[in-house]
């Protein structure tokens, strides 16, 4: 029986546990929860939250972090704590997973809009509502207006891990935690199809790939 992983196809934490079962090796299915409508991912993990995976055996976990120190402990091969690292991974992921993507957000919050607005105007006018239940009204659109700033904001942000990924594929040369939340914030500005990470950020841009390229094994390249 293959895991679920219950996720919203634009967030950054549902990327970064896809890698990571990938990267485990774990046999899973994607659940695409309607906006909406989260009926099945309620009665699965009692939350209205994603991501959500459900293993084989049934258990439930809930949030990305929890999620990755969970995988660890049932498939600790291949390791996402590279020797001598657990520590700074453990920190770099908290800080990408929530001061990095309060950067990077408001550069992707068009794209959100349109992908929501897509699948309806009811499902685009909630994803407004939590987004202004918790910013303040007007938050979308005047975030939206600030498109140069956002995007300025995002590479300030970003350029330290540019300048540490210039000679090592990944942030502390092999793999590992940091990276998988990086990846995930990166994703940001790749859920529409079209890939739009600054094309100045090229360490980055390359970072992504090698990522993106994970199944069930490191790619043997990277």
């Amino acid at each position: 029986m293959a895991a679920k992983l219950y996720q919203f196809l634009g967030s950054p934490f549902c990327a970064k546990v896809r890698k990571l079962l990938e990267f485990k090796g774990v046999d899973f299915e994607v659940v695409e929860v309607d906006y909406l409508e989260r009926k099945e991912l309620l009665i699965a993990s009692g939350q209205m939250t994603v991501p959500a995976v459900t293993f084989a055996s049934g258990e439930t976990i809930v949030d990305s972090a929890r999620i990755a120190m969970r995988l660890e402990e049932m498939h600790p091969e291949p390791t996402i704590f590279p020797p001598g690292w657990r520590g700074l991974h453990l920190a770099l992921a908290d800080y990408i997973d929530n001061r990095l993507e309060e950067s990077v957000y408001p550069a992707a919050l068009a794209d959100e809009l349109k992908y929501y607005g897509s699948q309806g105007a009811d499902r685009a006018a909630l994803w407004r509502l939590i987004r202004e239940r918790k910013y303040g009204a007007g938050f979308v659109e005047r975030t939206i207006a600030d498109e140069t700033a956002n995007w300025n904001r995002a590479c300030a942000a970003l350029a330290p891990f540019e300048e540490q990924l210039a000679s090592r594929p990944f942030l502390t040369g092999r793999i590992g935690l940091a990276d998988f939340s990086l990846y995930g914030q990166l994703y940001y500005f790749a859920f529409t199809g079209e890939l739009k990470i600054p094309a100045e950020l090229k360490n980055l841009i390359g970072f992504f790939g090698r990522v993106e390229r994970i199944s069930s094994r490191l790619d043997p390249a990277a």
